[in-house]
């Protein structure tokens, strides 16, 4: 393969990769059992309307699942209280279609992604490219790791103003913003984003620093 042919390729790993680590770290927290641990996690803030824990989870766990199936937001809307009354408004439903527009376009980009650096690597290894192809994977482990350096620096300075520019790149206006006693602000309230912030941004930062160190150059 023509070196130049290969630089294109390898940066082009190092471009996807933090892309692929990022998505991988939000794809694992889409699951129920992140929901029973995290409402159980220590301090943890009551809902002041009262949501028990276990109100919590039952609520939130099809909200959540919504977010990975193929249902409309018909199935949302259908989630009542006990005493007939809709968990969520007209609003928090529009959100909440919006979110899944975003969430699964990104991890359909995800899958094709994953799908075109694994093709890489195949050819990588079949040919004579291997080294750029890990080098690829190496300067985006450190890519990624000045990222969230970045990201970690804006949101200790005000995590608020993370959130709303965070926010601001997917959605538009004030259609994200809701009442204090509105059902996902008592499922979701802001200590819970806080948390999977740094629950992305650690797995992140660990696979970063492991394709940083462990993919050095071979001897020759």
């Amino acid at each position: 393969m023509h070196p130049i042919v290969k630089s294109i390729l390898s940066w082009l790993v190092t471009l996807l990769a933090p892309f692929a680590i990022l998505l991988l770290g939000v794809r694992l927290l889409l699951v129920p059992d992140f929901l029973r641990v995290e409402y159980r996690m220590p301090a943890f803030p009551a809902d002041t309307y009262g949501f028990s824990t276990d109100d919590r989870i039952r609520w939130a766990t099809p909200t959540l699942e919504y977010l990975v199936n193929d249902q409309g937001v018909d199935y949302l809307a259908g989630l009542e209280f006990d005493n007939g009354a809709p968990i969520y408004n007209a609003r928090e439903l529009s959100h909440m279609h919006d979110v899944k527009n975003v969430l699964q376009a990104l991890l359909n980009i995800w899958g094709w992604g994953l799908l075109f650096l694994a093709v890489l690597g195949v050819w990588a290894w079949e040919t004579d490219w291997l080294d750029a192809y890990r080098s690829g994977w190496r300067r985006g482990g450190f890519l990624l790791i000045l990222l969230l350096v970045g990201f970690s620096v804006f949101a200790a300075t005000s995590f608020w103003d993370f959130f709303s520019w965070f926010h601001s790149l997917f959605f538009s206006g004030d259609t994200w913003l809701f009442a204090y006693s509105d059902t996902l602000i008592r499922l979701f309230p802001i200590r819970f984003w806080e948390d999977c912030f740094i629950y992305i941004g650690g797995f992140s930062l660990i696979v970063g620093l492991v394709l940083g160190l462990m993919l050095k150059p071979k001897a020759k």
